[in-house]
């Protein structure tokens, strides 16, 4: 391999490490919401996997059934959660893409290194 050639390959690395950095930098400011208990309870998440917020309706809140609100914060939590790892994937996806590297969306010529 040319020094060129590898001078270009660390070039597109350094691209797209720096890509995914602002990516991972704007995560913290886009925001998911899931809810369950027909909106009962509702998670809010940033795509830092930090949950934000939490609201639980009054109407949940039963004092002989705290199992039930355990399990429909979990099950909300969870969703907010793989809603915010979906919105990642997609946005650094957006950045592998065309690049050619397998598994990765493609990282054209690259791909061949590895």
């Amino acid at each position: 391999m040319s020094k060129k050639m590898l001078g270009n390959i660390m070039k597109q690395a350094q691209m797209m490490q720096d890509k995914m950095a602002k990516i991972q930098e704007e995560a913290a400011l886009k925001q998911v919401t899931a809810t369950a208990g027909g909106g009962m309870v509702t998670v809010t998440a940033n795509g830092k996997m930090e949950i934000l917020s939490m609201k639980i309706e009054k109407e949940v809140v039963d004092p002989s059934d705290i199992d039930m609100l355990q399990d429909l914060i979990v099950a909300a939590t969870n969703e907010a959660l793989k809603k915010a790892q979906d919105m990642m994937s997609d946005e650094m996806g957006k950045v592998t893409s065309g690049l050619g590297l397998p598994g990765m969306g493609g990282l054209g010529g690259l791909g061949n290194l590895f």
